[in-house]
C-alpha cells in the first residue's frame, strides 16, 4: 500500500491577513517558522522514502526545514501549487467588495477552476501510486489546493469546506482502487499558543 502524508505549509503575514495568497511567493513569518521546526521533529520520528513539496515559497521553506531533519532531499512539482486566484491575488475580502462589487465571486476574474483544482491534484496523486508503490511519501503543499484535492479522492469522508491548519498532517493510504484515511488536520505538534497563533 501506498502511504501519502500531506503538510499544509506554515503560517505567513497573508494567512494572518486573510489575503488570497495564490502562486505568489510569499515567505512564512516568524511563527510559520517555529511551526516547520516543530512538524519536522514530529515527522523525524518516522521513516520517509520520499519528499515532495510545491515550489512557492511558502511551502518550500516549509520543505527545506523538514528535509535537514529527515535527511531526504526535496522533489519540486508545480502541480502542488495553490490555486490561481487571478486577478484577486494578494487582496483581502473588503478590497475585492471595494474593487468588483459584492458579487464579485460571479465574475471572470481569472482564478482556477475547482474542476482543475480537483484534477490536478487527482493527477498528482495517480502519478505518485504509479511510480511510488508501496511507499511512504510525503508532500508539503497548501490548505486550498489540499482541501479539493483530498475531496476529490475521498469524497464521502471529505467536506470541501474544511479548513485545514498550518503544518498540519493529512495522510492517506490506497485501498481497493481508492483511498481512505489515516489521519485528517492533526497539529498534536503544535503545543504552546505561541505556535498555534
Amino acid at each position: 500500500m501506498t502511504t501519502i502524508a500531506f503538510v499544509r505549509h506554515g503560517n505567513t503575514d497573508w494567512n494572518i491577513e486573510k489575503r488570497a495568497q495564490g502562486h505568489s511567493h510569499n515567505p512564512l513569518n516568524e511563527t510559520g517558522f517555529k511551526q516547520a521546526r516543530a512538524v519536522a521533529e514530529r515527522l523525524a520520528k518516522e521513516e520517509w522514502d520520499l519528499l515532495l513539496s510545491s515550489d512557492l515559497l511558502r511551502a518550500k521553506q516549509t520543505a527545506e526545514i523538514i528535509s535537514s531533519r529527515i535527511g531526504l532531499p526535496i522533489l519540486y512539482d508545480e502541480r502542488l501549487r495553490e490555486r490561481n486566484r487571478g486577478e484577486i491575488e494578494g487582496t483581502i475580502e473588503e478590497e475585492r467588495i471595494q474593487i468588483w462589487g459584492k458579487d464579485w465571486r460571479s465574475l471572470n476574474l481569472w482564478q482556477e477552476s475547482y474542476q482543475s483544482l480537483r484534477e490536478r491534484g487527482r493527477q498528482f496523486v495517480e502519478d505518485l501510486y504509479q511510480r511510488y508503490p508501496d511507499k511512504k511519501i510525503l508532500v508539503v503543499t497548501h490548505g486550498f489546493f489540499l482541501i479539493h484535492m483530498l475531496y476529490e479522492l475521498c469524497p464521502n469522508e471529505t467536506n470541501e469546506k474544511d479548513a485545514l491548519d498550518n503544518t498540519s498532517i493529512t495522510i492517506i493510504r490506497s485501498k481497493n482502487n481508492g483511498w481512505e484515511y489515516l489521519l485528517y488536520n492533526s497539529t498534536s505538534h503544535l503545543k504552546t499558543e505561541e505556535i498555534t497563533n
